[in-house]
């Protein structure tokens, strides 16, 4: 368990989640945040986040819309008795399994959900200088492939659900050559730094079963002009209602 003075008390969604996170370690951003928005749950619906870490984006999707179903599945048993926490502090009803989804726990393979999402590690295994923290490191650099998550992802979906990442540009063609024949009916989403920069991020969804031409979206532009200019944030009015209001990513 991570130790009470080494954690932070940070604020999403406008103040609307209090959310503890490691002050040394993996600390979620803006990227599990846009996830939360990209996915089209309604009421009643399950959901599966694997690789759940402190428990944002589910928290935030929970926070979006009421009455579903949450299920997370964290490898690192501190993060995931934080997201436990985080759940019961937010007073958001959120399941979450200790494992590894490469070896999909017993309590999980049984079940099928209406949505699987995931924030994956962005950068492959090898190169570049390790973090100095565990945690961290095994939430940027992937140990299990990417995939793995993919098929872990598609093999818990029903008939026609939906699966939601956020992965790094540079990683869409591991993501496209791993979705695999079950699923279609697939929609990109670039997301962009600023207009006239190319896109770092990418949100994927795609349909377990669907058969609908593969659609590329109009770029998401996070922040306002070419260059910032401005002491504050200088997000776009589309992103500060996602970060601020809970607002929801049509795409």
């Amino acid at each position: 368990m991570f130790a009470p003075a080494n954690l932070s008390d940070d604020g999403f969604l406008g103040g609307r989640l209090r959310i503890a996170q490691p002050r040394h370690g993996y600390r979620a951003a803006a990227d599990p945040v846009l996830l939360a928005a990209a996915v089209p749950a309604r009421r009643g619906e399950t959901v599966l986040e694997l690789g759940c870490g402190a428990g944002v984006a589910s928290l935030c999707l929970g926070a979006r819309v009421d009455g579903l179903g949450l299920t997370g599945l964290e490898l690192q048993p501190d993060y995931a008795a934080l997201a436990r926490s985080n759940a019961i502090a937010n007073e958001i009803a959120f399941d979450v399994v200790e494992g590894d989804l490469g070896r999909m726990p017993a309590v999980l393979r049984g079940r099928s959900f209406d949505h699987v999402i995931a924030n994956p590690p962005y950068f492959p295994r090898g190169g570049g200088t390790a973090a100095d923290d565990r945690g961290r490191e095994l939430a940027l650099r992937e140990e299990t492939p990417l995939s793995v998550w993919l098929a872990a992802g598609v093999r818990r979906l029903r008939p026609g659900g939906r699966l939601t990442l956020i992965q790094a540009a540079e990683r869409l063609p591991d993501l496209l050559a791993g979705l695999g024949p079950p699923m279609g009916s697939a929609v990109l989403l670039p997301i962009a730094p600023r207009i006239g920069r190319d896109a770092g991020r990418v949100i994927l969804q795609a349909t377990k079963g669907g058969r609908a031409a593969f659609r590329l979206a109009t770029p998401l532009v996070l922040h306002e002009g070419a260059r910032h200019l401005t002491d504050g944030d200088d997000y776009t009015a589309q992103i500060r209602a996602v970060l601020r209001d809970a607002a929801a990513l049509e795409f």
